[in-house]
């Protein structure tokens, strides 16, 4: 079976012992490893490695002895407790090995854990581990968290829910850093308060935050299309710091704006547009892109299309104008085009 949303972030926390197999997919290597490792530390104890309740498989090492998969599962350890057997980087030309393994898995045997890169909906892994009722397929995509997700990582880590502007600070942070060192930074913050009864504050998370949150382009364009012209100049000053010139800006930015045009221009409308992308976008990235398409609209994204390839034109001409300046304003003009 497949799970999604907040039932799929739960078995992550908690996850059924007593199902054969889990598979976590994605194309966030850091995403998936970071959900993997929260999983198995759930199912065998910090200690379960030590005491080789734990079982790693390389994908190249499964192929090459398609045997090694089903010893791990039927393999009876020195220690009691639950055990696992960890594929790592499966792909769907394991599909076959697989399937063969959770067909003979018996209650008793190890749980099969899985991660693999993203994977399309027809992949044959997935179909594998989706067809039983006792194994679990989630999928991870490359989303900001949640307010949702930031409450469970504090409540994780044992910190008592803070101030409305606390988590309105945590939760930008959450959208400038990577899932693990969003968890990190929040454990951070918890020995750092350990023994203080004082409400959480926006100084106890900055003293404890990564001193240098990186943005990239899609920062740039979520702010744009969803016309939050006052958080631009921040994130395009970060931006540029980091080496991003206003040329790749602009490409990025055109990219994204060619990608509204062609599913806001479906006859059948956004919600079939986004079907017919290539490559293929899945999960609430690809809700994102149908809002967008649908609130934009395809005359004023051929408006903006317009605007950026003048500005692409004079960011590559011989014009001595300022090109940060150039860039900024035309994002400015986007932004403010969202609003109306």
């Amino acid at each position: 079976m497949k799970l999604t949303g907040a039932a799929a972030n739960n078995y992550f926390r908690q996850p059924d012992p007593s199902h054969m197999a889990l598979l976590i997919f994605g194309a966030d290597p850091m995403r998936v490893a970071d959900k993997r490792q929260q999983a198995i530390n759930a199912l065998v104890g910090p200690q379960g490695e030590e005491e080789m309740r734990l079982t790693r498989i390389s994908a190249s090492d499964l192929r090459k002895d398609p045997a090694l998969l089903d010893d791990a599962i039927k393999a009876q350890g020195f220690f009691p407790g639950h055990r696992v057997a960890f594929v790592e980087d499966a792909t769907d030309g394991l599909s076959k090995v697989i399937a063969a393994a959770l067909a003979d898995w018996q209650p008793g045997d190890a749980q099969v854990v899985i991660t693999a890169a993203q994977l399309m909906a027809k992949s044959a892994l997935r179909k594998v581990v989706e067809g039983y009722n006792n194994a679990v397929s989630i999928g991870l995509y490359d989303d900001p968290p949640t307010m949702a997700d930031v409450e469970l990582a504090l409540k994780d880590a044992g910190i008592a829910p803070p101030d409305r502007d606390v988590m309105d600070a945590l939760l930008a942070l959450a959208n400038s850093l990577e899932p693990g060192d969003l968890r990190q930074t929040i454990e951070k913050v918890a020995l750092y308060k350990r023994g203080d009864d004082s409400p959480l504050s926006i100084a106890d998370i900055m003293a404890n935050a990564p001193q240098s949150a990186e943005v990239d382009v899609d920062d740039v364009l979520e702010v744009v299309a969803t016309g939050q012209a006052d958080q631009l100049g921040p994130l395009l000053r970060n931006l540029y710091a980091q080496g991003v010139t206003p040329v790749t800006l602009c490409i990025g930015a055109t990219r994204h704006f060619r990608r509204l045009h062609v599913v806001a221009s479906d006859p059948g409308g956004p919600a079939a547009g986004v079907g017919r992308l290539r490559p293929p976008v899945f999960g609430p990235r690809r809700d994102k892109i149908v809002r967008q398409a649908s609130q934009w609209g395809r005359d004023r994204l051929e408006k903006a299309l317009t605007a950026l390839t003048d500005v692409d034109l004079q960011l590559r001409s011989a014009s001595t104008a300022p090109q940060n300046a150039l860039m900024e304003r035309t994002l400015i003009r986007l932004a403010m085009m969202a609003r109306r």
